[in-house]
């Protein structure tokens, strides 16, 4: 059976009252589950940099390494070249081997030259490590501060989310999907979340700007839906102001006046 124009509203309004109450929790939480996103990738990013720095150490490790083996075997050339020496026929030879031990001995100094500059860039790595690890230690300190207050308030707010969210299925449930659809595109386009609203005091709940009489009456019928012609929202209900009513005062006239001083 369709559900009348006003069932359709009534519907509406209790999905708005759902939404509402979760939106006003999400208020409570603040910016807290986005800080805590935003802690836990820069945490991330400084784990990926440490290892790229502890990768960058360990190869540098690594050609120290081999700059210290090329320097035992050229140790090793220069001292087989000394015993040759000792057995050369001629000055030629002697040459030779004289050459080899210097060209041995320059590759010993190229050596050396890479182990210093290697140990440099070193304990420049180990420096932007220490700066790194602090930051990183402080941020975690920060993602654990955040993350127990985040807890903190899902703890309290858990049970009433999970009704909620309950009682959002079922009133979905009674409302067609096309309208169900305008209603999500309405509330993703207005800033408060408010897609369906009363009229209050001649104006619209959400916007603000006048409602038409005419209009008003219309709503008030509940035998079309009706929408701001200023921002698009649903109105569903015309809530009339309450006016106090002021006592009357009593009019003085010249016969009373004349009575009160003739009294005196």
């Amino acid at each position: 059976m369709e559900s009348t124009v006003a069932q359709k509203l009534d519907a509406l309004k209790k999905l708005q009252g759902i939404d509402s109450k979760l939106d006003d929790i999400k208020k409570v939480r603040g910016a807290l589950p986005d800080e805590v996103a935003d802690l836990e990738d820069e945490i991330a990013g400084y784990e990926t940099r440490i290892q790229k720095f502890d990768d960058s150490v360990k190869a540098i490790k690594d050609e120290i390494e081999a700059a210290k083996q090329g320097m035992k075997e050229s140790e090793k050339l220069i001292a087989k070249y000394g015993e040759q020496q000792m057995s050369v026929r001629n000055n030629r030879e002697y040459d030779a081997i004289t050459k080899e031990v210097e060209l041995q001995q320059l590759d010993i100094q190229i050596h050396e030259k890479k182990i210093k500059e290697a140990e440099a860039k070193i304990e420049d790595k180990v420096k932007g490590i220490e700066e790194t690890k602090a930051m990183h230690e402080d941020r975690v300190k920060d993602l654990e501060s955040k993350r127990a207050e985040l807890e903190n308030i899902e703890s309290e707010t858990t049970e009433e989310v999970s009704k909620l969210e309950k009682d959002r299925e079922k009133a979905l449930k009674k409302i067609e999907d096309r309208l169900a659809a305008s209603y999500e595109r309405l509330r993703g386009n207005v800033r408060n979340g408010l897609a369906v609203v009363p009229v209050k005091r001649g104006a619209c709940g959400g916007c603000f700007n006048t409602v038409p009489p005419q209009r008003q009456a219309d709503i008030r019928d509940r035998k079309k839906l009706i929408v701001c012609e200023h921002c698009g929202r649903i109105l569903t209900d015309v809530e009339d102001e309450i006016v106090e009513e002021k006592p009357k005062k009593k009019r003085t006239t010249r016969k009373t006046t004349a009575k009160k001083k003739a009294e005196k």
